[in-house]
């Protein structure tokens, strides 16, 4: 016989008192940290338990006994199911104040090294709207909303076209309106989903992997271009046609019309064939009177507007006078490559992915940039002793690592390679600040530069500045 499961406690009149990582906030129980999403310091709450380990708790509020005063209203009708955007009930400027002290807590608390003043974050112009991209999936298993549950009504039509539940990988919350995006974004969205339903079209089941509609790309730029990618799971052309055709009709404003056939057991596109229904098969950003061309696989900053404040900063910290030698580390599409080449002597830019590597190179042909060179590979392959003994020692290193930054091999490789400066842009200040513990034995930190990518979460990037320290007086050159 099963033992059963003990049930866990409900605690009343909780204050909460300060936001914590993950977009959650922070609760103090006797003694026990409680963590609870879509709240705020202030809130006083009654919450259920539904995790509960030695030191700590997880749990979700059943009852709001008192609103805090550093609260406003969320917006977005799908806040707290959707598991987007969870920090809508904060101000903006409280949402800054946090997110700044988010970098300097993991700064001081992993990185351990001693830091100038942080220069106050760059809040977005845009706190609505403002992605360049998003992805949706289609799935039969539709989530219910505990309204809709407890309507006691049957739902017959459980067909959904939205964004996954968090830890739940196979249900999906079906999306009315995204405030992330332009609005034809949701419009696209919502034509295309009618569409299908009307003619009857199966929607994936992602565990029995079977159905015709798998997912949606939507993205867009700064000057006016779309791009839409359907990705088929089955192979029917008569009814991929209709629905090629449907959308072009119906959305003249796409740029860029494109459909995938993934029979894989996962979703992601970048070993699948992409096929141009309708227009060009990129569409292109602006920045600068930089052109840059951005394909199906292509990554870039999904905030256009921050994006170029971003690389500004980046920029600004690398202090170019036109006679420097760059490595641009996790290059991508060479956007920072090409951004800082007219004030670099030359740029040399690595990524992984082969895809990106060739957009860099032809963004730098477009623009008539001569002094970049790209090279794909593993970074802590490509970047070793021999490499640099055979392109030149770097002045300055520019790097903007994923989320799990940098290999301790490419740590060691920059180590040895001494620049003089290295721009360290991070979506992630936990794993820059353990990074920035390692450059320490050669490196000062000398300016931080937060920058808001991304209003109403909890997501910051971080812009730090080492520079090389005397190795006689241990002081910054």
């Amino acid at each position: 016989m099963a033992r059963k499961k003990k049930e866990l406690p409900l605690l009343e009149g909780v204050t909460i008192t300060d936001v914590a990582a993950e977009g959650k906030a922070i609760a103090k129980v006797d003694g026990m940290a409680v963590f609870v999403p879509y709240v705020v310091p202030g809130d006083v709450v009654d919450i259920q338990l539904m995790r509960k380990k030695h030191s700590y708790a997880e749990g979700r509020v059943v009852r709001f006994e008192k609103y805090s005063e550093n609260r406003t209203d969320p917006f977005c009708s799908h806040f707290g199911v959707c598991g987007g955007c969870k920090w809508q009930m904060l101000p903006y400027n409280e949402q800054l104040r946090y997110k700044q002290q988010q970098v300097m807590d993991n700064l001081t608390r992993i990185g351990k090294v001693e830091l100038p003043e942080i220069t106050p974050i760059l809040g977005a112009p845009q706190t609505t709207f403002y992605r360049n991209k998003l992805e949706f999936t289609f799935s039969n298993k539709r989530w219910l909303t505990e309204e809709e549950i407890h309507s006691g009504k049957q739902f017959a039509q459980m067909n959904a076209l939205g964004f996954h539940i968090p830890g739940m990988f196979d249900k999906v919350l079906d999306i009315d309106k995204c405030w992330l995006m332009d609005d034809l974004a949701n419009q696209i969205r919502n034509s295309i989903r009618s569409f299908c339903l009307e003619k009857g079209y199966s929607f994936f089941d992602l565990r029995n992997q079977q159905g015709l509609m798998r997912t949606l790309m939507i993205r867009n730029s700064s000057i006016g271009e779309w791009m839409v990618v359907v990705v088929f799971f089955e192979d029917n052309r008569e009814k991929r046609d209709q629905l090629m055709t449907y959308i072009a009709d119906r959305f003249p404003q796409i740029t860029s019309l494109l459909y995938v056939i993934n029979q894989k057991a996962n979703d992601t596109i970048t070993d699948q064939e992409v096929v141009t229904w309708k227009g060009r098969d990129y569409i292109e950003e602006e920045m600068e009177g930089l052109r840059f061309r951005i394909g199906p696989k292509s990554f870039y900053q999904t905030n256009s507007e921050q994006a170029y404040h971003l690389y500004e900063v980046a920029r600004n910290f690398a202090q170019l006078t036109g006679g420097e030698l760059v490595y641009d580390l996790y290059t991508g599409t060479g956007t920072i490559a090409n951004f800082v080449a007219r004030n670099a002597k030359k740029v040399v830019g690595i990524e992984y992915v082969p895809e990106a590597i060739e957009d860099a190179k032809e963004n730098a042909r477009i623009n008539g940039i001569e002094n970049t060179l790209f090279f794909a590979g593993d970074m802590k392959e490509v970047l070793t002793a021999r490499f640099v003994s055979e392109h030149g020692r770097p002045s300055v290193v520019i790097t903007d690592p994923p989320r799990t930054g940098m290999h301790e091999d490419v740590i060691h490789a920059i180590l040895l390679a001494e620049p003089e400066r290295i721009v360290y842009v991070s979506c992630n200040p936990a794993t820059q600040a353990r990074d920035l513990n390692l450059l320490d034995s050669k490196y000062s930190v000398t300016r931080v530069q937060p920058v808001d990518m991304f209003p109403h979460t909890h997501h910051v990037e971080n812009v730090v500045l080492l520079e090389k320290r005397d190795q006689w007086t241990g002081s910054t050159l």
